[in-house]
């Protein structure tokens, strides 16, 4: 059914380009929601070691998932709000970024897991509570909102100045990206940061010594293929330190990026998923590089998913088990 949508599509001459643009976004609107999204979640297990393949969890496409695209689907069909947002977006982009241009907008949330994934990778129930929350690279803060109500105390990093008022409007704290390696926190995550930072291997390792002792994990999610672009850099986009994730597969860079990156750093992972990249984008404008007309989330950006403990916290931890078993 959807292919024949498809064909239709692209054999129906339409003339001039904003209508174009809009017949294309109604088409593959409309492709978009017939699909299969089983795909967006799926990892071919006999090409992950054994041991990291134990702590694999499959997710789906879950209610909140589905409300977000079609929010993502609602917002693209305010025609003269996507208009706007892409005739500013032309001329803002002469001095401000792509994230400070979503941030002054507010527009381009991301969604990276619903509240039930969230509570899977952590491994926690519905009730449980922590002391802090540190989420690096914030953003707007849709993605926090998810999280934050597990904790008590809630702190944010975020580089973009728009950005930082979404979070202050959200009441959560903000610190300076040079100081919150000062405090412990219960859970920090860095979710789709390490792509779009200068030192991801520094951050990487300031996490890992800013967690709490006994019982601090961190979230992290990265883009997969790893293709880092850097707004705030002095080296062209590109980051003064560079991840090697390599593989030709999305298991064999998975299986490379917790071998060669996280375990080096001091890591333990203890559990893994895979899920979509998605993110609402203008609904006017289709690119090469994201492969999606947007205005719907942009989409077949697979992303994974990665909760770890400090090794030298889960060996406290295994440690006091034996311990008390021998008691």
């Amino acid at each position: 059914m959807s292919g024949d949508i498809s064909q239709a599509c692209t054999t129906l001459p339409v003339r001039g380009y904003l209508a174009r643009a809009m017949y294309n976004k109604m088409c593959e609107d409309t492709v978009e929601r017939q699909r299969d999204h089983s795909s967006w979640y799926y990892i071919d297990e006999d090409q992950v070691p054994v041991e990291l393949c134990e702590k694999f969890i499959q997710f789906h496409e879950d209610v909140e998932t589905k409300k977000f695209l079609q929010s993502c689907f609602e917002k693209s069909d305010w025609m003269m709000t996507q208009l706007y947002h892409v005739i500013a977006k032309s001329l803002l982009s002469w001095f401000m970024n792509t994230t400070s241009i979503n941030g002054l907008l507010k527009r381009g949330s991301m969604f990276v897991f619903s509240k039930s994934q969230f509570q899977s990778l952590l491994r926690i129930e519905q009730s449980w509570r922590g002391k802090s929350l540190l989420d690096l690279g914030a953003g707007d803060g849709k993605v926090t909102q998810i999280m934050a109500g597990h904790f008590e105390q809630v702190y944010v990093t975020e580089a973009s100045t728009p950005m930082k008022w979404r979070l202050q409007d959200l009441g959560y704290k903000l610190l300076d990206i040079s100081e919150w390696t000062k405090n412990k926190y219960d859970v920090i995550s860095c979710l789709n940061l390490l792509d779009r930072c200068d030192k991801p291997v520094k951050i990487l390792s300031d996490i890992q010594q800013s967690l709490e002792p006994n019982n601090g994990r961190a979230l992290v999610a990265v883009v997969l293929p790893f293709r880092p672009y850097v707004e705030f850099s002095n080296h062209g986009n590109m980051p003064e330190q560079y991840l090697h994730i390599q593989g030709d597969s999305f298991e064999s860079q998975v299986s490379n990026f917790v071998h060669d990156v996280l375990e080096p750093v001091g890591f333990v992972v203890e559990a893994f998923t895979r899920l979509p990249y998605l993110c609402e984008e203008d609904a006017l404008v289709q690119t090469d590089q994201q492969k999606a007309t947007t205005g719907g989330p942009v989409r077949d950006t697979p992303g994974m998913s990665v909760t770890m403990s400090p090794s030298s916290a889960v060996g406290r931890r295994r440690t006091g088990s034996a311990e008390k078993s021998h008691d």
